[in-house]
């Protein structure tokens, strides 16, 4: 999916300095394209555009820009310098993610040879603080990068920028599918399905239980050998009760086949809505996730797009990302962790061992115990995300986290789970959580970082609040207080 998409590099000039100029300013744009394509830190190909040296080229990019449906951003950068003056019809226009890239060709200033002729060339440092005046001036939202452009970590960066703007593509087109309608009388799980497709482009809509039971009863012997084949080659079956199994197969390609023939991405269910069915989907939703699906529980399709949004964010990545929800708390002294499962839906794409699949009674939904994956998580860093509906806006919460090993084995336990420590520590960070109305389902990734989720959310102008291993209580409370305010003045 990433391939999908590309980016486009439009170098800032003018006509002032001479057609030689202008020539060397296009063959290094090209040569430095190039080069950060073949350097591998780029996730998606960066394509170079033009040399703008008036409003109207810009605008005609810009443009062309908005409509092309590969173009997923815009990256700019001034060789020379650029009077910000003509960047302003192109840039009230431009409905693509941005980004300034702040560098210069080369990478010392050379003793020898600098004279007037250079300095003319080589005006990145006087160009881009004059281009960035003006998106500043436009209150335009944007990511800055600086730094010398062959450098590792410069290019990781943009290639991270690049990772967040796909999101927004992704979730401008994203389409959720909801079987049924969510939980009864649970409140972090409705909003207003009309400002989230106004402002992140989702089409959330309800497709009856009553058809997927009528799909499922349509679906092969043969087609569910065949799923069956896969289960077996990616998952320990550590049951005899192959019938269950089977059924879960049938619910999966069931499903599959309604998201695929209506072009969704991601879906919700909940055990409150099972007519026609005898088992809850579980290890039918976890092998769908694993396949790029996003997944909401309860009928939660917030959670369910983002799991969509950060899986596509995160493609190639080998962390994982997965619907999570806190369950339970460890509050000894030293040794205060969370612990995140679900009835059944836990993507296998966090496991730190091959899951096994099991079937076990659910205590929930009043139905047959269902198949599902059962594994523990991995260690190392993380983030948990919920976007959650204040009324008249949204916001999108973030946390870092430490996963660990966890600390107890817990072998009447046959769900599917991570354990983590979170910053800037458990009762704390509980407390910011709470205090900034973050949901009980979450996103858990280890590959998609805070700053992408920054970026995504900047891009989609809604309001973003990160908890951190620096963040207090009494910090937190006054910026979600000063966040409050300028919201309802935007």
């Amino acid at each position: 999916m990433l391939k999908d998409y590309e980016f486009w590099f439009v170098v800032g000039s003018q006509f002032l300095y001479g057609p030689e100029v202008l020539e060397t300013v296009a063959t290094r744009a090209q040569e430095m394209t190039d080069k950060l394509n073949a350097s591998g830190n780029l996730p998606c190909k960066l394509v170079y555009k033009v040399t703008a040296k008036t409003n109207k080229e810009i605008t005609d990019v810009v443009r062309e820009a908005n409509y092309d449906p590969k173009c997923a951003g815009i990256i700019t950068w001034c060789h020379t310098f650029s009077p910000s003056k003509m960047w302003i019809n192109g840039f009230a226009n431009l409905q693509k993610p941005y980004c300034h890239f702040a560098t210069q060709y080369n990478r010392s200033i050379p003793n020898e040879e600098i004279d007037m002729d250079f300095m003319n060339l080589n005006q990145a440092a006087h160009g881009d603080r004059e281009h960035g005046f003006i998106a500043a001036r436009l209150r335009m939202p944007r990511k800055v990068i600086a730094g010398y452009w062959e450098d590792e970590d410069v290019q990781k960066r943009i290639g991270s920028w690049m990772r967040a703007a796909v999101g927004v593509a992704f979730s401008k087109g994203l389409k959720v599918m909801r079987f049924g309608d969510n939980m009864r009388e649970v409140a972090v799980t409705e909003g207003d399905k009309v400002e989230a497709q106004i402002k992140l482009g989702w089409q959330v809509n309800t497709w009856p239980v009553g058809k997927l039971v009528k799909t499922m009863d349509e679906v092969t012997e043969a087609e569910i050998d065949a799923l069956m084949e896969t289960y077996c080659r990616e998952y320990t079956l550590n049951t005899d009760d192959i019938a269950t199994v089977r059924y879960q197969a049938r619910e999966e390609i069931a499903m599959k086949k309604m998201l695929d023939a209506e072009g969704c991405m991601a879906f919700s269910n909940t055990f409150q809505d099972l007519y026609g069915m005898k088992q809850l989907p579980g290890l039918a939703s976890q092998h769908l996730m694993a396949q790029g699906y996003g997944y909401g529980g309860e009928g939660d399709w917030k959670v369910s797009a983002m799991t969509a949004i950060m899986k596509a964010m995160s493609e190639g990545m080998t962390g994982g990302t997965a619907f999570m929800e806190d369950y339970t708390y460890n509050l000894e002294p030293d040794a205060k962790y969370s612990l995140g499962a679900h009835m059944l839906e836990v993507c296998p794409s966090v496991a730190a061992e091959k899951p096994r699949i099991e079937v076990h009674p659910l205590g929930i939904g009043d139905r047959e115990p269902p198949a599902r994956l059962v594994f523990e998580g991995h260690e190392g860093p993380g983030i948990v995300v919920s976007l959650i509906d204040m009324g008249g806006r949204l916001r999108l919460i973030v946390q870092d986290i430490q996963c660990v090993k966890p600390i107890l084995p817990m072998p009447n336990l046959p769900v599917a789970r991570v354990m983590w420590k979170a910053f800037p520590d458990l009762t704390t960070g509980v407390e910011c959580w709470i205090a900034a109305g973050g949901a009980h389902h979450t996103v858990l990734s280890y590959d998609v970082t805070a700053e992408q989720m920054k970026d995504w959310a900047r891009m989609m102008d809604i309001e973003f609040v990160h908890i951190t291993k620096d963040t207090t209580v009494e910090a937190l409370e006054q910026q979600l207080f000063l966040n409050d305010l300028a919201w309802k003045l935007k």
